[in-house]
Order: structure tokens, then C-alpha cells, then sequence
């Protein structure tokens, strides 16, 4: 198997989901783009997604987009009793995982161990004591808390080749990677059929082919986490535009909120002075780990708290390509270098930090 990217071996309840009327990224209007799209609408991975593309075909493109989609989740989902990943879950082990997973896994556990635990795909028990995968929302005693700790530990996950295995009691959820993971498979697929401009909307996480058709970039707007409006607009081509907040997903009680993202060393939502991390990477790389990188960092970057978060752009930017727009609790923004000509705030009175290597 090919190695991976990183070369490793009863409170009043509020939810919101990441459905298309809250989105964390929608596209802007802009100048229209020449001709008419290609477009599919669908609810997988428990999001609605679009796909637009640019080009001339029939639908057959769109079913096969769409059943590309379905295939992955059909693997990976954490619910899905013939999935693999549900099989690990349940069994503790498995053998003849699919190269997709065998993959996705790797990187993931990769991505785990680069950022120091601050993703842990291995959360997945605890996530589900705060209600966040069944629906049924409850802040957790610290008895249960502390009980279900030492299973949130991606050290204890092992993976030769096409086989892994768990330590007793701990289940896995790769939702922190797979959209990323699944946006950079339809650009492949795209792209090896001709198509050179196309705009994909996996429930807000966004990936684009090429430039609009006339040659501008698409224009990406990223969402204000205080409120339904645009905090900004970043310009891209042949990027990943990809955020994590405290708004996506979250419920309160007593009035407080707590949101999805956990910080694997509390077992609590991640409070690290953060309500929203936006990473803008480029996807154009012949492999899909590309794509699950930029969704992990979104999580990871958000548990790690601003100073760490620009700490890691700066000793990873090279390597892996990637930028920040940070958001505080308090409303200011921070940009990295590499966005400083690409990223136009919506509103002129926000401070704006742009942090150089």
C-alpha cells in the first residue's frame, strides 16, 4: 500500500447543523461565469452537497460524482453497520480494508501524531456521551468523563497495510477527515474527464477545479461564526477552503453553549479562545490525503488555540502548503502571509492581523 501523506509507518437544547442554510463557507455571486453549469444537489455524510462543474457532457458526470460520494460514505460512516469502519468499531480489528480506508486511516493517524493529539480520531465514545452522535444532548457527569478519557487515544490504534486493530473499548470516527478526504476524490475524477473549472460544496467545505471559466478566481466567502452574515472573502484557484467553528454544531443548557469540537485531553468542548479556523490549501496534488490534511488542521488548529495555530502554519507552511484565517472569541481576525492579497474582510471595522513567516 502506498504510504501515506506524512510518510509515517435538561437545559433548553439549541442545535444547528451544517445544512445549506448554515453553512461555515458559501460561494459569492460575483461575476457570473460563462455559460451554463453542470450542478447536482444531495445529502450525504450527513450534509447536503453540491456539485458545479463547468463543462460539456451529459448528467452521467454528476451520477458518477455523486456515486463516488455514496461509495466513501458507504466505508467510512461510523453508523453504517456494513461500513468498515463500523466493523473495526464493533470487532476491534479487521483485515482487508479497502485502499481508501487503509489510506485515509494512515493519514489521519499521521495527522494525530503531527499535531500532538489535538486531533484524535478516537474521540468517537465521548462525542457520544455528550449526545453529539445521537441527537439526544447532555453535559456528561465527570465520573463519565473521566471513565471514557483513556479510550480517546489514537496511540492505541494499530495499522499494518490493510489491517487495524483498536484497544478494548475504543471506536473510531474519521468525520473529522473524510469530507476533506471525499472533496479531493471528486476533483480527481473530475479532472481525469476533462473538466477544468468546477465548484464542490461538501456541506460547506469547499473544494475547487481550475478558476471560474473566465479565468478569474472563485470567490469564497467565509462566514462571520457571530452571526449569519460573511466575515470575509478569500479568492482561490485549485484550493481548499475548509472550516471548523463552534457554531457548526452545538447545544446549551443553563446557558452555556457547548459545541461538537472536543479537546481529546479534556473530553470537553475545546475552548482555546478560537470560535472559528478556516485552512486554505491546495488540492491539486495527485493524492486524496491532500484534502483530509486540510480538514484535520481545521479541528486540530481550533483545539490548539491561536498562538499554537500560527505556530504550526510556521514550522508546516512549506511542507504542506497551507494558510490560516483565525477568528477570536473576541472578533478579531488573523490572516497568514500567504492570504494577505487573497482575503478582504466585510467589514472594514474588525482588526486584522496578518502574521509573516
Amino acid at each position: 500500500m502506498r504510504r501515506g501523506f506524512f510518510g509515517r509507518g435538561s437545559g433548553v437544547f439549541h442545535v444547528k447543523h451544517l445544512f445549506a442554510v448554515g453553512l461555515a463557507l458559501v460561494l459569492l455571486a460575483g461575476c457570473a461565469p460563462q455559460g451554463e453549469p453542470l450542478e447536482r444537489t444531495f445529502f450525504a455524510m450527513d450534509t447536503v452537497m453540491s456539485v458545479k462543474l463547468y463543462a460539456d457532457g451529459d448528467e452521467a458526470l454528476l451520477d458518477a460524482a455523486e456515486d463516488r460520494v455514496r461509495e466513501l460514505e458507504a466505508l467510512w460512516s461510523v453508523t453504517d453497520e456494513n461500513s468498515e469502519i463500523y466493523a473495526l468499531n464493533r470487532d476491534g480489528a479487521v483485515s482487508g480494508l479497502s485502499p481508501e480506508t487503509a489510506d485515509l486511516l494512515d493519514t489521519a493517524l499521521g495527522l494525530c501524531q503531527r499535531t500532538g493529539g489535538a486531533l484524535d480520531i478516537s474521540t468517537y465514545p465521548l462525542l457520544r456521551c455528550w449526545g453529539f452522535t445521537t441527537g439526544e444532548y447532555s453535559v456528561p457527569d465527570e465520573e463519565t468523563i473521566a471513565a471514557l478519557l483513556p479510550l480517546a487515544d489514537y496511540t492505541q490504534v494499530r495499522q499494518e497495510g490493510t489491517y487495524a486493530s483498536l484497544a478494548e473499548g475504543m471506536e473510531l470516527d474519521l468525520g473529522s477527515v473524510a469530507k476533506g478526504c471525499t472533496g479531493w476524490w471528486l476533483a480527481h475524477l473530475l479532472r481525469e474527464n476533462g473538466v477544468t473549472s468546477a465548484l464542490l460544496d461538501l456541506g460547506g467545505n469547499i473544494q475547487t477545479v481550475g478558476a471560474k471559466p473566465d479565468g478569474s478566481p472563485w470567490r469564497v466567502a467565509v462566514r462571520d461564526p457571530a452571526g449569519d452574515g460573511a466575515l470575509g472573502v478569500v479568492e482561490v484557484v485549485d484550493k481548499a477552503v475548509i472550516t471548523s467553528g463552534g457554531y457548526e454544531r452545538y447545544f446549551e443548557e443553563d446557558g452555556v453553549r457547548y459545541w461538537h469540537i472536543l479537546d481529546p485531553e479534556t473530553g470537553r468542548p475545546a475552548h482555546s479562545g478560537l470560535v472559528s479556523v478556516t485552512v486554505v490549501g491546495d488540492t491539486s496534488a495527485a493524492w486524496g490525503d491532500a484534502g483530509a490534511v486540510c480538514d484535520g488542521l481545521s479541528t486540530a488548529l481550533f483545539v490548539m488555540g491561536r498562538e499554537e495555530a500560527v505556530g504550526f502554519w510556521r514550522g508546516h507552511r512549506e511542507e504542506w502548503g497551507f494558510e490560516l484565517i483565525l477568528v477570536e472569541e473576541d472578533g478579531s481576525v488573523t490572516v497568514t502571509a500567504g492570504l494577505e492579497e487573497h482575503f478582504t474582510l466585510s467589514q472594514t471595522n474588525r482588526a486584522l492581523t496578518v502574521v509573516h513567516p
